[in-house]
């Protein structure tokens, strides 16, 4: 049986789904980010100074309140209101120094950290195998890398920054309100239990729908980075009316969620704002009364007031806290499932060191392999294959023969189910993937071009290459010409996916970064479909010259570019089912005969009667 459960697919059965929503009823996915704080304890520390000291100035105002109307105006003493006023002032300088410093400081740490964040995330998933990017969309990958840790940074910065300040200010106020009228607070205290019991019942609903609220924007994403990602298929078939609708769709069923989640976070506000200042109502009506009876002073009940609206927006602005929590909470979740997502090929605890120099003997026994995405259906089945050092195969067959497949082995992208691959005697999944892949040179048959500049799209084969290497290695291509005529020359960025660049400029492009790599092992997958008749003719002598003293692979769908191979492996159904060069199996008939004399088949002269 296959092992179709691949360790970098997400899961998506009951149990993991049970699993996960038990996860998103609390908050203890935010523990993760301690350990990216650790390296700015200093100015954590320095932003909780900060805070503190503007929290207890606030809290000063209201005794500097209660002085000056106490001492100041019932009185009616200047010089007394001149004082209080300037104490007043004094205090508010040093909130807005300790603010200013809050602020930047907790800016710093948010951006700091978010970054590191995200450089740990793309660590992590460009080592991922492509078996994770078979299941899971690249729009979707791209939600969770900047999206999710936006929301993160909120935790962060603004919100943890607004938690504790409003923490400290509801704690400190709530000890001056005791100490100015314990009777009118015991009945503020009446209102926390409620306040409290109504952020539990809210707040688990606003990080559910939080969450999926941000799965249906992953799914925006993933959409639109696939349709704008094939723009020239998308309107070659006039299909932008259709894929914008679908887009819209999406978009709908992404706002719904949206909605559903401001829906719920709107009451949770709502019904705090109503609690706490309805209780706060209710004081200024007791009060009132205690100070015409005499048991307050007005400056006392001031204060009281100011100390109850301190303590009722700080409760309030918690529970807004409280929902971008659930919100950050939901969203690290989903990072930590990427993260927790480990890549089926790795290296092994002891690596086996490949030979050097890198004969390049190649051997495949008796090897089954199944793509994860089609467990179903075996893509390699009882292959064996034998090449030697130095010796130029040509692989052929029908489409799906598994021609690719063989490449993907060789690169280590999948280990097979059965059986066993080697390089120069070494198996495969004892070495090192990195250490395997330096010793090999791809040239695909959609070549991938990045949106860099000529000269580093070709150092992509050797990073520390000299600019006189990749020359040379352009010139061994045959691409100097038509770099050369390019504005800026090899300095001149080729566009998204090389949209500067005809298809048969960008294979050449590859083939230079396959000759500066200078491989022991070189693959060739219809590295010349695209060119024409004369760039395939100059394109094929810089293979030639390449492909001597290594081994090399070629996969071929027009036979005319392999009649100079060593020798040729007929593919078909996951096996080798023939074998020799190229007059060896005409002779012997078969599929190689029968796609030889569907490509050579002379043009049959037109009747007479067709003539006329």
């Amino acid at each position: 049986m296959p092992n179709a459960a691949n360790s970098t697919v997400p899961a998506a059965n009951g149990n993991a789904a049970a699993q996960s929503a038990a996860r998103g009823r609390d908050l203890r996915p935010l523990r993760w980010l301690l350990g990216f704080l650790r390296p700015y304890r200093a100015a954590v520390a320095g932003a909780v100074v900060a805070l503190t000291v503007a929290a207890g100035t606030v809290l000063a105002l209201g005794r500097g309140l209660a002085s000056l109307i106490d001492r100041g105006f019932s009185t009616g003493d200047a010089a007394l209101v001149d004082h209080a006023v300037l104490l007043l002032f004094g205090v508010t300088v040093v909130l807005a120094v300790a603010s200013f410093a809050r602020v930047q400081l907790v800016s710093w740490v948010g951006e700091r950290v978010v970054a590191d964040l995200r450089r740990v995330l793309f660590d992590h998933v460009v080592r991922l195998s492509p078996a994770y990017f078979e299941a899971t969309r690249t729009g979707e990958t791209l939600s969770r890398l900047m999206t999710d840790t936006s929301l993160v940074q909120t935790v962060i910065g603004p919100a943890a920054s607004t938690a504790l300040r409003n923490l400290l200010l509801s704690l400190g106020g709530l000890g001056l309100l005791v100490a100015t009228s314990p009777r009118l607070t015991g009945l503020v205290l009446t209102v926390v239990p409620v306040v409290i019991g109504v952020i539990l019942m809210f707040g688990r609903r606003v990080r559910r729908l939080s969450r999926l609220a941000q799965d249906r924007l992953a799914e925006v994403s993933g959409f639109a980075e696939e349709a704008l990602g094939a723009i020239r298929t998308v309107q070659a078939f006039a299909h932008e009316a259709l894929d914008s609708r679908r887009f819209t769709e999406h978009l709908d069923a992404s706002v719904r969620a949206v909605m559903k989640q401001a829906l719920a976070r709107s009451f949770l506000v709502s019904a705090i704002i109503l609690l706490v200042f309805g209780a706060v109502s209710v004081i200024l009506w007791l009060g009132g009364h205690d100070v015409l009876q005499g048991r307050l002073s007005p400056g006392e009940l001031s204060a009281f007031v100011f100390y109850a609206v301190v303590v009722a927006s700080s409760a309030g602005a918690l529970t807004e806290v409280v929902a971008d929590l659930q919100r950050a909470a939901g969203a690290m979740d989903r990072l930590m499932q990427l993260l927790a997502m480990k890549p089926e090929i790795a290296a092994p605890a002891t690596p086996v060191p490949l030979p050097r120099p890198t004969q390049g003997a190649i051997r495949f026994d008796h090897v089954r392999f199944y793509y994860p995405t089609r467990p179903d259906r075996p893509a390699l089945d009882g292959f064996d294959l034998t090449v030697r050092p130095g010796e130029t195969l040509a692989i052929v067959g029908p489409s799906g023969a598994g021609k690719t497949t063989v490449f993907q082995l060789l690169l280590r992208f999948y280990d097979p189910e059965a059986g066993s691959l080697s390089l120069d005697g070494v198996d495969l999944r004892q070495a090192a993937p990195a250490d395997l892949r330096a010793r090999i040179g791809l040239v695909p048959q959609d070549p991938v071009i990045f949106a860099a500049d000529a000269a580093e799209n070709i150092r992509y084969g050797r990073p520390d290459a000299s600019d006189a290497e990749v020359r040379a290695a352009a010139e061994a291509a045959h691409a100097v010409e038509f770099l050369d005529r390019l504005p800026r020359g090899f300095a001149t960025p080729l566009g998204e996916r090389g949209v500067k660049l005809s298809a048969g400029q960008r294979q050449r492009l590859a083939i230079a970064r396959a000759v500066l790599r200078d491989p022991a092992l070189l693959l060739l997958d219809e590295a010349t479909s695209a060119l024409d008749a004369e760039s395939e003719h100059l394109v094929q002598e810089a293979l030639e010259r390449l492909r001597r003293g290594r081994t090399t692979l070629v996969i071929a769908h027009r036979l005319a570019t392999v009649l100079n191979a060593d020798r040729i492996a007929v593919m078909e159904a996951g096996r080798i089912v023939a074998q020799g060069s190229h007059a060896d199996l005409i002779r012997e008939g078969g599929l190689y005969a029968r796609l030889a004399a569907l490509q050579f088949k002379p043009p049959e002269e037109p009747s007479p009667a067709a003539a006329r």
